[in-house]
């Protein structure tokens, strides 16, 4: 079900690529870097947060999978502390599972960001709508295709990484 919403909503962006399923879970950035054979730093990991303005809203933040959400950096940005969302809260304000969460076709009152660390690729890895599936995103491209509502820089840790492949 989430493999064809996001392949319906890529599709209709005008996006013709491939979406990559898997048999096994491919749930962390380990597992997805693995599966997809590129260094876990090009997993773009959608990681859920509460919205401080409106808990019942999730945040998702997009960001490389070697960078770490900074609690001051995230304040600053959204206005108050950053809280993940609980395993039972994931779906119901995402519209997919833990591990499978993305940042397309989410649902309206989901506000997407993307993160400074992903600017370092020319393409990223994110989730495809399920806990064993991935596409591969020009990151020119990223912000169209997940209506995201901006770029911002919440992470830390990616900047001292070695410079960026691809």
């Amino acid at each position: 079900m989430g493999v064809s919403r996001v392949r319906e909503h890529l599709t209709e962006q005008g996006w013709s690529g491939e979406i990559l399923e898997f048999t096994e879970s491919s749930a962390t950035v380990e597992l997805a870097a693995e599966k997809v054979g590129t260094a876990p730093a090009r997993i773009a990991k959608t990681l859920g947060f509460y919205d401080p303005e409106t808990p019942e809203r999730a945040v998702l933040v997009v960001a490389a999978g070697d960078a770490k959400v900074n609690g001051g950096m995230f304040k600053r940005q959204f206005g108050g502390k950053p809280r993940m969302l609980r395993s039972e809260d994931v779906a119901p304000l995402t519209g997919y599972p833990a591990g499978g969460v993305c940042p397309f076709a989410n649902p309206g009152e989901a506000r997407v960001y993307l993160d400074e660390s992903l600017r370092r690729f020319t393409t990223v890895f994110p989730a495809a709508g399920t806990a064993a599936s991935a596409v591969e995103i020009n990151i020119d491209a990223l912000q169209a295709l997940s209506g995201a509502v901006t770029w911002v820089d919440v992470t830390t840790g990616w900047r001292e990484a070695a410079p960026a492949e691809a």
